[in-house]
């Protein structure tokens, strides 16, 4: 094994732990913005391992994946958001 597998698993290990624990907090959160918060992070964990899996297994598709995943999650995020504070997401 090389140094780069054994940091990608490393890592990979890393970024499933806080994928579950984002997700506890998803599921227990005591207040609302707890959940957002939880959720936001959730996407960032899932773009993170998409990444590490791409350069485990050495193709660009799944960078292109995490890309997508990246787009649609900042995008829920901020509707969620406003949707919280203002009671709609379209003026």
């Amino acid at each position: 094994m090389t140094v780069l597998e054994i940091a990608v698993n490393i890592g990979a290990a890393a970024v499933t732990v806080a994928t579950f624990l984002c997700a506890w907090r998803l599921l227990t959160g005591p207040t609302v913005v707890d959940r957002v918060l939880a959720l936001d992070t959730l996407y960032m964990n899932v773009v993170a391992l998409i990444v590490l899996l791409g350069i485990r297994w050495n193709t660009a598709l799944l960078f292109e994946g995490a890309l997508l995943v990246a787009m649609l999650g900042f995008v829920s995020t901020v509707a969620l958001a406003r949707y919280l504070t203002r009671g709609d997401v379209v003026e």
